[in-house]
């Protein structure tokens, strides 16, 4: 099976082992109305379900079998469905997934709600593992990683609330890679593949650290695309296009136009991020995005991508040569090229 196919396939296999599994952890129970119908609401639009994935393909990987890590799976997409809902009502995002967004539909205080009662519901699962063959000090170690996550996250969110509200517009790219490492990396790639890799080995873990670098590499590579495919995404992308600038967001694009651009453009490109969402729509923002183009802003973007997913290559080949080939194994090392060549 060649690279896309297996990454289609294994997605699809993991995703819906983790969709009848994640069942379990909605409650059916009062009050439905304004709680429990509302945190069932996105985790059953769907998804890629890269994240649980990442997490049952590196347990397997380590030799365990996918029913052990189907709940630490479930964790992580709850934990990132709490997020989407918060992420929605800072950004303003009235769609989710082809639907309107939960605020939307139910209002500010009650989607809040509903999000944090996600995030703890994302604990459940790993306490599980306390009952099973695998024993407290791992279930212990899988609910400490958790926690790290959820900080990382916190941190990485803020840094980019607090960019957005402040107006910072004195950045570096490596300012960015720091945001992006917190925010997007440790749940999106770190944490589901230390979380997989401690059940597949039990108390007999690798060298983590390792998971952190490649996580990294992985995970800033998926960022930037995801943000390049905001600019130039076609029928395909999904979702609404200039979406990251009309939300003000400080992406590689825009950091790299403030650096390149003369003093004029980069008063009126400070100025377009101050103004609000509504005012930044039609030619101001088509306007910062002619002005990306003429600077070579996406295409320096890509090339970042680019470089990121040969080190990330670089860091799989230490940790996992030495594991047995196997179809998870590849789907690992085949997400590197994904991550680059997709459309959505």
């Amino acid at each position: 099976m060649r690279g896309e196919a297996r990454i289609q396939s294994v997605l699809q296999e993991y995703g819906a082992l983790t969709r009848q599994a994640l069942r379990r952890y909605l409650p059916a129970q009062e009050p439905r109305r304004y709680l429990y119908d509302l945190i069932a609401d996105y985790p059953r639009r769907g998804g890629k379900m890269m994240r649980p994935s990442l997490c049952i393909a590196t347990a397997r990987a380590f030799g365990a079998r996918a029913e052990e890590a189907v709940r630490a799976a479930v964790s992580i997409e709850l934990f990132h469905n709490s997020l989407l809902v918060h992420d929605d009502v800072h950004d303003e995002s009235e769609l989710r997934r082809g639907a309107p967004s939960l605020h939307v539909l139910h209002g500010v205080p009650l989607a809040l709600n509903a999000g944090s009662a996600l995030g703890m519901l994302s604990l459940f699962p790993l306490v599980e593992y306390r009952q099973l063959e695998h024993g407290l000090k791992v279930s212990v170690l899988l609910i400490e990683e958790m926690g790290r996550m959820a900080r990382e996250s916190g941190e990485g969110q803020a840094l980019e609330l607090g960019w957005r509200r402040d107006n910072i517009v004195d950045l570096c790219d490596a300012d960015y890679f720091e945001m992006v490492l917190k925010k997007t990396c440790w749940y999106t790639t770190i944490a589901p593949m230390r979380l997989g890799a401690l059940i597949g080995c039990r108390d007999m873990y690798p060298e983590l650290d390792t998971l952190i670098r490649f996580g990294f590499f992985l995970g800033t590579a998926f960022q930037i695309r995801d943000d390049v495919l905001n600019l130039i995404g076609d029928e395909r992308y999904g979702k609404e296009i200039y979406d990251d600038l009309l939300e003000g967001k400080r992406t590689l694009m825009v950091i790299h136009l403030l650096a390149n651009a003369t003093p004029e453009e980069r008063e009126r490109v400070a100025a377009f991020l101050a103004s609000p969402r509504a005012e930044r729509a039609g030619e101001p923002v088509r306007w910062v995005v002619e002005r990306m183009r003429h600077y070579g802003s996406i295409d320096y973007a890509q090339e970042v991508a680019n470089g990121l997913a040969g080190a990330a290559l670089h860091e799989f080949s230490l940790l996992f040569d030495r594991l047995p080939d196997s179809r998870d194994k590849r789907f690992l090392a085949d997400l590197v090229t994904w991550v680059l060549e997709r459309t959505s």
